[in-house]
């Protein structure tokens, strides 16, 4: 919280726009760092929604490459609160590190971390 309030009080004092990525260290969590993006809200699919996630991705996964990150873990941005289809976004996350993968060495891991049974499916089925 204290690396977002330094964030919020300098360049983002008005937040992070959708589809940008920030680097953080990550205080006392088990990591080095935290990657904070901001997804997009869905309306439908006609505001950009599609590629602005894909952004959210992308921007993540460079910021992790230009730190020298050797593993990212990703949630299923989107899918909560902002009500991203499931499907949809799970396609999405998969394309995208996908993609930067076959262009970057960094980083060597990708963990899609789901918290319930119907994303695991859809993770595992677009894996396959």
């Amino acid at each position: 919280m204290e690396a977002c309030r330094r964030l919020r009080a300098g360049h983002y004092g008005k937040g992070l726009s959708t589809g940008k990525a920030v680097i953080t260290t990550a205080g006392r969590l088990p990591a080095r760092h935290v990657i904070h993006t901001v997804g997009p809200v869905w309306n439908g699919g006609h505001k950009q929604e599609p590629e602005l996630l894909a952004n959210c991705y992308r921007n993540s996964l460079n910021l992790a490459a230009e730190n020298q990150l050797h593993s990212i873990a990703f949630s299923s941005i989107s899918t909560g609160v902002y009500r991203y289809p499931k499907a949809e976004a799970t396609a999405i996350a998969v394309r995208e590190v996908r993609a930067f993968l076959e262009q970057h060495d960094l980083p060597q891991e990708v963990v899609f971390v789901t918290f319930d049974e119907v994303s695991f499916q859809l993770y595992e089925r677009e894996l396959e």
